[in-house]
């Protein structure tokens, strides 16, 4: 009886990752269809090499791309499993479709600083929900969560930028263009940085440390007047030898004047540290 409850669990699991691969790849072909191909950019990986193809030999991009990562999807059905496997197949081949079918729409701009910009977002969100579903569409992807089978500790972006780095130099020497491989680099920052957002989020907030001898009433305001509540840790001051409570305090970016105002009205010697928080989690934030 357990074994069907479980088995029921991950059918559903399995149906919304493959979902959630065919619309990344459809994402990602758009990208490259509509904005880097016509262009003669590249975003890396094995769609860097099928373009040298596409120009060179004339060759659908979309058959040279599974050309390319069958080598890939052996290795990887060994070391990652075989649901993930089964993802990135569905992944690559749809992602070969569906290149090659708007391959064959007009482009939406011949203009190489336009594509390189929308091309890097589009290509950015398409590579993100692929790896939010554990999937992939093959070459970069597919060779960083190879690396990071082995080194958890890899930063996924990393792996895809630097090995899409070595991409487009080739690319820039097939082409003869150094301009290809400058708007090309910008496109693949661009899709690191929109991979970065997707998985830590755009929400930025400040953490604001603060050190007086006044920081029980500075703490009462802060609840008062902002509303966010403040948190009291014991430091020393290494030179003074003398212990103190140093307020930490999370706050959106609106709030930081009014913090530093309410501190220093109080107390005009206070040490106020003010440094960026990443992600804060819990009442009042996320």
């Amino acid at each position: 009886m357990k074994v069907i409850i479980k088995e029921k669990i991950k059918i559903p699991k399995m149906i919304k990752e493959i979902i959630g691969t065919l619309i990344g790849a459809l994402i990602m072909a758009i990208g490259t269809s509509q904005f880097l191909l016509p262009n003669q950019l590249s975003s890396g990986g094995i769609a860097g090499v099928a373009t040298i193809f596409y120009y060179l030999l004339k060759i659908p991009m979309g058959t040279t791309m599974l050309a390319f990562n069958v080598p890939l999807f052996i290795f990887a059905v060994y070391k990652i499993g075989k649901n993930f496997f089964i993802k990135s197949m569905i992944g690559t081949i749809a992602f070969s479709i569906f290149v090659d079918i708007f391959d064959k729409f007009e482009t939406l701009t011949n203009d190489r600083f336009l594509a390189c910009i929308y091309g890097g977002i589009i290509m950015g969100l398409g590579t993100a929900i692929l790896l939010k579903v554990n999937s992939s569409t093959g070459g970069s992807d597919l060779i960083s969560y190879l690396a990071k089978s082995y080194k958890p500790e890899l930063r996924t972006s990393n792996i895809i930028v630097i090995i899409d780095a070595v991409i487009v130099a080739l690319n820039v020497i097939f082409f003869k263009e150094i301009e290809v491989g400058l708007y090309s680099a910008i496109a693949i920052y661009i899709m690191g940085k929109i991979i970065d957002i997707f998985f830590e989020g755009v929400y930025f907030t400040k953490l604001i440390f603060i050190i007086s001898d006044k920081n029980e009433k500075i703490a009462y305001e802060i609840g008062e007047n902002i509303k966010r509540g403040t948190t009291g840790l014991i430091g020393k001051g290494m030179y003074t030898k003398k212990d103190k409570l140093v307020l930490m305090c999370a706050a959106a970016r609106g709030d930081i004047a009014r913090v530093k105002n309410i501190a220093r009205k109080i107390d005009p010697k206070s040490f106020i540290i003010i440094t960026n928080s990443r992600e804060v989690v819990g009442q009042g934030f996320k």
